[in-house]
């Protein structure tokens, strides 16, 4: 099984190229920053890094990209990992690893503050319910 989630912030724009030919399709290229955790000797284990993943969508989910994606977003991925190489003008053999998009969405709110988190960290990730509503409106009782 050939499977991959991420969740990260766009570095940039996506790169968007749309191919040649009567069904011309459009080609996004994107790179995300994935948070790492990791714990140094003597660390506290709250150090944080990112690692940078290629990713790459095709057809609407690429026009979807051009169309609403921007740099700083957070996002989330589902896809599949595809390796690859080519020869560059040097001769020399390069080697590609990226991630083929099937599925992209958004993470936060339309118009949050990129450097602020929509929701409290703190949280079990459920919605406090108001106290003025009784248990007969709850759809699930």
């Amino acid at each position: 099984m050939n499977k991959v989630i991420l969740m990260g912030r766009l570095t940039r724009d996506p790169d968007v190229r749309y191919s040649q030919g009567e069904k011309a399709t459009a080609v996004a290229r994107y790179t995300l920053a994935v948070d790492r955790r990791f714990s140094r000797s003597g660390g506290n284990g709250n150090d944080q890094t990112a690692d940078f993943i290629g990713c790459v969508a095709f057809g609407r989910s690429a026009e979807f990209a051009e169309k609403y994606l921007r740099q700083g977003m957070k996002i989330a991925i589902s896809g599949r990992i595809q390796t690859g190489s080519y020869t560059n003008r040097e001769g020399q053999k390069v080697y590609t690893t990226d991630v083929v998009v099937e599925e992209q969405e958004f993470v936060e709110k339309k118009n949050a503050e990129m450097d602020k988190p929509v929701s409290n960290p703190d949280d079990d990730g459920f919605m406090n319910v108001p106290d003025n509503v009784d248990d007969d409106g709850l759809p699930f009782n």
